[in-house]
């Protein structure tokens, strides 16, 4: 690797290979939000026309060949965006149409130019890239887009940002959704040129691709996104060069596996949606729910005496031996229940969670019948599911709706729920709550984070300084001191 890196041409490549990695991953992010994805292969392919037209008439002149091509990337993105707006044909349809007609558009120009005038074009190099063969003036025009197009998303990244997620709300204080979109589309066929000769038309768009998608599962702020993006895009490139120069093989296709490397690690490890975690999450979900069903077995049984173990493992089918003395320990330890010796009670603050979940299902049930007509032998199936899922102020509102029926279909009564009011200071880690409307002294604070009254939130670490709580699939840090002070209804 250091013996290659000696030679000027290693170098020209490593620097032009780092430019098309980051240039590619910040401008990759708007392509996949936009589910551009297809379109930028399209523009990878119909270029090649431009190419060939460039060539002709200017011979191997960087500039012209380059004009040409991004003249044929904006009339193919036209073309694509007429037929989508003035035929019934399916979108990725007319892009697969355009592209594959622009790009035999261009072979059929090789040929010719091949029979006729007796020049050859490599088209593996147009399809693959030479990122050794990367020149001096190559290196400049690489370099000059690179930093054209970085500074052009930094300049509008609001209008990028905002024509993304709401433009029918950019339409409506007047920015042009289409000169946006056409902006983005010649900024993606400057990217495409600049990165021909260091990975080639078919390998451009999983640069594209790969690094933002990468940053997609680690952050959900697009600022964050595209710099991350531009990040790993730099890494793919100059590692999965410096890879190709270890086993002397073509930087292109290492560039690209290095790239979906590291889309594999983030697929597996991500925090928030990484494959792992998400498998983790749901057992921990499910560790939940039979703690809840226990819960609730142990109420219907006997909520006044004691039971034994023999008793409850008899009727807890759903759980094993062994977990089932898990979970006895685990209620035991958040006092919902006493477990001592094999006997077992629920404590009054287990019979207000089970009254809790019970009146979850009973409301579920009236609402399934009387809202929804659905059969009386169907609906417990359902209410079983939706009683661990939805939140406690959900439930409210449902029951609300409902006029505060005093009983189940099938009779049973709903039991009634009070609410308990105190400061989120004095939660323990794992317990929830929902914050309260009624604040005397957080407003502000809340206000700050973020956070609206009625909201469910969970405890999930307490520190010296800070409460960690989840809210709504994310997690905040909160001072002790602000803590102290907001009220939450448990």
């Amino acid at each position: 690797m250091f013996d290659v890196l000696q030679y000027d041409y290693a170098i020209r490549a490593l620097i032009a290979a780092s430019v098309v990695g980051i240039t590619c991953g910040i401008l990759g992010c708007f392509v996949i939000l936009r589910r551009m994805a297809l379109i930028g292969d399209a523009l990878s392919h119909a270029i090649l026309p431009g190419v060939v037209v460039g060539f002709m008439l200017f011979g191997h002149n960087p500039l012209a060949i380059f004009a040409g091509a991004v003249l044929a990337g904006l009339l193919t993105s036209a073309i694509i965006t007429w037929i989508q707006r003035n035929s019934i044909t399916k979108d990725d349809a007319s892009i697969g149409i355009v592209f594959t007609a622009m790009f035999a558009l261009g072979i059929i120009g090789i040929s010719w130019l091949t029979k006729k005038q007796g020049i050859h074009l490599d088209m593996k190099d147009f399809l693959f890239g030479n990122v050794l063969g990367v020149s001096d003036a190559d290196l400049w025009l690489t370099g000059l887009i690179g930093l054209y197009v970085i500074a052009s998303i930094t300049l509008f990244f609001k209008y990028f940002f905002i024509t993304t997620f709401d433009p029918l709300l950019a339409l409506t204080i007047g920015i042009s959704v289409s000169v946006v979109h056409y902006f983005l589309m010649f900024l993606l066929s400057l990217t495409i040129v600049a990165s021909l000769q260091s990975v080639g038309v078919i390998l451009v768009v999983a640069m594209l691709i790969i690094p933002s998608s990468t940053a997609y599962l680690l952050t959900e702020k697009l600022k964050i996104m595209v710099i991350l993006s531009g990040v790993l895009g730099f890494i793919s490139a100059t590692v999965g060069f410096l890879l190709a120069a270890i086993y002397e093989t073509t930087p292109g296709p290492a560039m690209t596996l290095t790239g979906s490397f590291l889309f594999g690690i983030a697929l597996l490890f991500s925090p928030k949606r990484g494959v792992i975690v998400k498998f983790f999450s749901k057992l921990r979900k499910k560790y939940i729910i039979q703690q809840q069903d226990l819960l609730k077995l142990i109420y219907k049984h006997n909520k006044e005496h004691f039971l034994t173990f023999d008793q409850i493992k008899s009727e807890a089918i759903f759980i094993s031996k062994g977990f089932l003395k898990i979970h006895l320990k685990h209620l035991n330890y958040h006092k919902h229940i006493i477990y001592n010796e094999n006997k077992i009670k629920l404590t009054q603050s287990g019979v207000h969670e089970a009254d809790i979940l019970i009146r979850a299902h009973r409301v579920w049930e009236s609402y399934l019948v009387n809202q929804m007509n659905i059969p009386m032998d169907k609906i417990h199936a359902s209410a079983e599911v939706l009683e661990h899922v939805l939140p406690r102020e959900f439930v409210d509102e449902i029951e609300k709706d409902l006029g505060y029926p005093k009983n189940d279909p099938h009779g049973s009564p709903i039991p009634k729920i009070k609410y308990e009011t105190t400061r989120l200071s004095n939660l323990k880690v794992g317990q929830s709550g929902i914050i309260s409307e009624k604040q005397s002294d957080a407003l502000k604070e809340l206000w700050k984070l973020g956070i609206l009254s009625h909201t469910n939130i969970v405890v999930k670490q307490i520190g010296t300084d800070y409460v960690t709580i989840h809210v709504n699939q994310s997690e905040i840090e909160i001072k002790i001191t602000d803590a102290e002070k907001i009220n939450v209804k448990i």
